[in-house]
């Protein structure tokens, strides 16, 4: 369990957003102003990944403008990476996705991260990270299961509105909703407004 822990911190190669390759990508030298989601998927070229990562990096700017970089990882090389992003949507690939792909050959980033399935291939992990490294919300999907993106941003916005104002975030809250303070009496008041639409 690594909510609440601070990231493994990792450097790697990756494929970086403008296809560059590089060999010293270090995770928290990558996190944005405010964080990073670092999420795995299982392989390159397989079938419910690429409708996950064309869904991060439709999204890529919405964690942008609230300062949090994406960062994917699978067990696969950084050629098969630039293959795959080289590769058109239409023909099985992803284009050229909005965010880095980190190649984790050792598996040693899917263990650390304890997503590793059969020491072969990562589960679907998707983990927030905030801008002091500490792991803050993580989920895990089997492998047939697809994310949901917007969940994420929702956790993001989660994130970013308790460590400004020190309240906390009840059931379904979403941005520009009101929060709760974290006592007896901030509690009895947030439900006695708002139990029958929870």
């Amino acid at each position: 369990m690594l909510v609440t822990k601070k990231a493994p911190d990792f450097t790697a190669t990756a494929v970086l957003a403008d296809g560059q390759i590089v060999e010293d990508f270090n995770l928290m030298d990558n996190l944005g102003e405010k964080g990073a989601v670092l999420f795995f998927y299982p392989l390159d070229f397989t079938f419910v990944c690429p409708s996950e990562i064309i869904a991060f990096s439709h999204r890529a700017k919405d964690f942008r403008e609230r300062g949090i970089n994406i960062i994917g990882v699978s067990v696969d090389s950084q050629f098969s990476h630039f293959a795959w992003r080289e590769t058109p949507v239409e023909k099985g690939g992803i284009g050229r996705v909005d965010m880095p792909l980190v190649a984790d050959l050792s598996k040693q980033i899917a263990r650390d991260y304890d997503v590793l399935l059969d020491d072969a291939v990562a589960l679907r992990g998707s983990f927030l990270i905030d801008a002091d490294g500490t792991i803050r919300h993580a989920v895990i999907n089997d492998l047939p299961l697809g994310r949901n993106i917007d969940e994420m941003i929702r956790m993001v916005d989660t994130m970013l509105f308790t460590n400004e104002h020190g309240e906390v975030c009840p059931a379904g809250w979403q941005k520009g909703d009101e929060g709760m303070k974290a006592d007896t009496e901030g509690v009895a008041e947030y439900l006695g407004k708002h139990a029958q639409e929870l």
